[in-house]
């Protein structure tokens, strides 16, 4: 597949309209499938446009919090038809912009945003107090009250996944919403708002675009913003949340990550081998926080797992990712891109490192592109710079273990702290891992994705605050106001 469609000229979403940046400026937007081709162009935002977006949100904020939760959960579940309807087009438009492949990544994607709109929207009529049995003459009960603007801040590596966390959550507990798309891939975000923005009233819900370091901080700094959730990076994570914090603005960051996965001598075999492929998110590139790219594979069945999982590599496809037959799309950018190249030197570098399997050899496409395949690292160290920094990118090290106490010390040998697969038949042996290890997120003999109603987030480095849940909603989004009654 080579066609690209002509390229497309978007606009920002504020207050209810499409508009230019305040400067009048745009950027292109290249896609990774072909670094020479330029589909759309976006506005390249500003503190201007920052501030235009922030007072419609704030100007909607009381008429939005102030309606009955049924009335905002018609129109949450209104977006979410919506966008179930646009499900096709948004996961194509995620393929052409982010380069993850339309049937292993871009629909799970799109799928996941309906999903949380619909299960937000169900529990809409959950964001409540409670009253205290505070005798005859007291009337004491509690409120929670939605806590303002609220801006989410995107990356570039799974966005409508992204805003799925953030979007329905801040809208249904009755809060006014800024999206700041990631630069790298901005146009689902933007689509999303048009195929949402009707639905709720102006200024409730609001897209700009532009640089992270322009517009992103402006809106970080900004003394009408209440609340700043980021999904990014745990060294830009750092930055954001010391920003807000010196105003004293809520925040919540999800971070970086890197996942071990843990194989049991009992588990060798080709469900598990499965899952361990799900986990390492090889088909989003390994373009994810949450990748398990340290396998522990115990002593006896080490050899042989990691042969039939150097097998399992080879068949997968690395390809075009609007192409249905593609397993694997492409890398981001040349920066990224350049970067994994990088840590695969390093990773070769090492003492006593064995490339179990480089799928450079078996690459059937290139530039202009930005296509990496899968490498797998064994006889690796869990200290190796290679093991231990957050690569984002599908590279795996495969590490040896004997004892329990020897796999959870190495484990939880890392400043990460977000994800972490366990492989046993034995439930007693998955349970006590999932309670030693320190992850926010522990799954046992399965390496998929988030689900709807889950609470999501880090520990550690991979940072603070749940999403994807009724409580990542009600502590994430809403704040709680006690009240005191003297009845007489």
């Amino acid at each position: 597949m080579t066609d690209f469609p002509s390229p497309t000229h978007w606009k920002m979403f504020i207050d209810g309209e499409w508009v230019e940046a305040a400067d009048g400026a745009r950027t292109d937007v290249i896609t990774p499938i072909d670094r020479n081709c330029v589909v759309a162009t976006v506005p390249d935002g500003k503190a201007e446009d920052a501030d235009r977006a922030v007072a419609a949100a704030r100007k909607a904020f009381p008429g939005w919090a102030g309606l009955h939760f049924k009335e905002r959960q018609k129109l949450i579940l209104k977006c979410a038809d919506a966008l179930e309807a646009a499900a096709e087009e948004l996961a194509e438009l995620t393929a052409l912009d982010t380069g993850n492949a339309i049937r292993t990544q871009a629909r799970p994607e799109t799928a996941t945003l309906v999903d949380l709109f619909r299960y937000m929207g169900g529990v809409a009529g959950e964001v409540k107090g409670v009253t205290l049995p505070a005798g005859d003459g007291q009337l004491q009960y509690t409120k929670r009250e939605p806590l303002g603007v609220v801006a989410g801040i995107l990356p570039w590596n799974s966005p409508l996944m992204i805003a799925a966390f953030k979007t329905p959550a801040a809208l249904t507990a009755g809060n006014t919403l800024i999206l700041k798309s990631a630069e790298d891939a901005p146009l689902t975000i933007v689509k999303m708002a048009e195929v949402i923005g009707e639905i709720l009233p102006p200024g409730v819900f609001n897209v700009v675009t532009g640089k992270g370091s322009v517009i992103g901080e402006a809106l970080v700094q900004h003394s009408d913003v209440d609340k700043v959730s980021f999904t990014g990076s745990t060294g830009v994570g750092r930055h954001v949340a010391e920003v807000a914090g010196r105003r004293l603005a809520h925040s919540s960051m999800e971070l970086g990550g890197k996942s071990p996965s843990i194989v049991f001598p009992d588990s060798n075999t080709d469900e598990v081998l499965d899952q361990v492929v799900l986990a390492t998110r090889f088909a989003r590139q390994g373009q994810s926080c949450t990748s398990g790219s340290r396998l522990f594979l115990h002593e006896d069945i080490h050899d042989d797992f990691l042969a039939r999982l150097v097998e399992r590599l080879k068949a997968m496809k690395v390809g075009d990712p609007r192409d249905e037959s593609s397993d694997i799309g492409c890398i981001i950018n040349q920066k990224q891109y350049d970067q994994i190249a990088n840590y695969i030197e390093i990773g070769k570098s090492m003492d006593g490192v064995e490339v179990a399997y480089d799928g450079s050899e078996d690459l059937t496409v290139g530039e202009p592109g930005f296509y990496h395949a899968p490498v797998v690292f064994a006889n690796a160290k869990n200290d190796w710079q290679t093991s231990q920094e957050e690569i984002f990118g599908p590279v795996l090290s495969v590490i040896r273990w004997r004892t329990e106490d020897e796999v959870v010390e190495m484990a939880n040998d890392s400043e990460y702290g977000l994800a972490a697969f366990v492989f046993t038949k034995d439930i007693d042996a998955g349970l006590r891992l999932g309670d030693r290890i320190q992850s926010g997120w522990v799954q046992i003999n399965q390496g998929g994705g988030q689900v709807a109603g889950q609470s999501y987030g880090g520990y550690k480095t991979s940072g603070f605050g749940r999403e994807a849940s009724l409580e990542g909603m009600l502590e994430g989004f809403t704040q709680i106001k006690q009240i005191n009654v003297k009845l007489r």
